[in-house]
């Protein structure tokens, strides 16, 4: 009964949904110009009825804390929204967390339309962020509004949070987790092609300097070239790789080809086409497990380049140096069989007449701090479509928005419970 009044108020509400997901889309929201995007989320949890929370981090308490991650430490003009609805008492308590945060849109000229057009065709919404990640939060809005239209009475708290700087580690999220929110679980509607992620891979960029020995390049055997030497190294990481990954053995990722891989994402060194290199830099990011900590994934690397030496007699006279730098996001991961997995998987087959796919995220999310950090357990699960975070001409499928938010508002009323008449 009640999931039938929550799926005819959603059909009702139908074109007001998109057109708050169209006006999210436009108000452009990548890093440092979040606050439009921001005062719209603010103003719909007014209207939904939730008490609202805004502030902007504070990047001195920020960088006290271990797992701060962020390219700045001032964040003015890019608040955290929190909107907050106080259940009756006696029900277990849930965060609903998404990022406003979106990547550039980069080139222009690859996307067919304006990236920032929200432009819908073929009943799909087109848009820089759409996907990742304001389709889902859009759905958590949807969810919350249904269940307040409805007079349905929660008896547990539900906390909707909008939080920054998802994009480069989690800044937004740990500021919320140090304001005190948390709860006694979680969801994050990332781009999941509405699969469950109980499990998420973390991740941190690393910096690997190379020294060779400069020489003129009419006379290169004089010289030892940092970027022949830089081709071993990279070999020797992809072996590492490979290790790391015979270890995974849960089925969660047999799906995923390279559960936690090690990418190397830029390459420079050398400075003059007629000389030998005397120095490479290799930038990356390597992927963590949710089954070790990120202290012990640095130890891995550390421990492996030092074998280099054993290859190659040139890294014991010049040893490559480790760095690590710039993002991270940390691991995190629930059982399967945790009662909030239940809940929502239930909820699932209640609107979808299937059974969900539950797996491991591919990638990096804001859950492992929520699980690790604020003692909040965390599921991954929501609407936008994963091969299309970051590319060009990113969309989502509408209709997808929707059963989420459906998903979701039976979720809800599962976990905090009703008050009974």
């Amino acid at each position: 009964m009640l999931g039938a009044q929550i799926n005819h108020w959603l059909t009702r509400n139908r074109e007001e949904g998109i057109q708050l997901l169209q006006k999210l889309v436009q108000a452009g929201s990548t890093q440092g110009n979040e606050a439009e995007a921001q005062a719209l989320i603010a103003k719909t949890l007014l209207n939904i009825g939730l008490k609202v929370d805004r502030w902007e981090p504070d990047g001195n308490e920020l960088e006290k804390h271990p797992y701060f991650a962020s390219p700045r430490t001032t964040f003015k003009g890019s608040p955290n929204v929190v909107g907050i609805l106080k259940g009756t008492g006696g029900g277990r308590s849930l965060i609903l967390n998404g990022h406003i945060d979106v990547v550039p849109e980069g080139d222009p000229a690859q996307w067919e339309h304006d990236p920032f057009s929200g432009k819908v065709i073929d009943g799909k919404m087109y848009g820089r962020g759409v996907t990742d990640m304001k389709g889902g939060n859009v759905s958590l809005l949807l969810a919350l509004s249904a269940l307040r239209a409805l007079g349905i009475p929660l008896k547990g708290d539900v906390f909707f949070q909008s939080v920054v700087e998802e994009e480069s580690g989690g800044a937004g999220t740990l500021a919320a987790i140090l304001r005190g929110y948390k709860a006694d679980a979680a969801i994050i509607p990332e781009p999941t092609n509405m699969k469950i992620f109980p499990k998420q891979q973390g991740s941190m960029w690393f910096r690997i300097h190379i020294k060779g020995r400069s020489a003129h390049g009419g006379t290169r055997y004089e010289g030892v070239s940092a970027i022949e030497k830089s081709l071993l190294v990279v070999d020797h990481i992809r072996k590492l790789e490979t290790r790391r990954n015979e270890r995974m053995t849960d089925p969660l990722y047999s799906k995923i080809p390279i559960p936690i891989p090690i990418n190397i994402g830029k390459i420079e060194g050398g400075d003059w086409p007629s000389s030998v290199a005397d120095l490479v830099k290799l930038e990356g990011r390597m992927g963590v497990s949710p089954e070790e900590t990120m202290e012990e994934a640095k130890n891995e690397m550390k421990s492996w380049l030092e074998k280099l030496a054993d290859i190659d007699p040139w890294f014991k006279q010049q040893p490559v140096i480790l760095e690590w730098f710039g993002a991270r996001w940390v691991p995190g991961a629930i059982e399967k069989q945790h009662e909030f997995v239940t809940s929502l998987s239930s909820s699932y087959r209640n609107v979808l007449g299937e059974e969900p796919v539950v797996e491991a995220s591919p990638w990096g999310t804001d859950g492992g701090l929520l699980t690790n950090v604020g003692a909040t357990p965390t599921i991954i699960f929501g609407p936008g479509i994963t091969e299309k975070a970051h590319f060009p001409n990113e969309y989502i499928e509408i209709n997808k928005v929707f059963e989420a938010a459906e998903i979701i508002a039976l979720t809800i009323v599962n976990w905090c419970g009703i008050e009974e008449e």
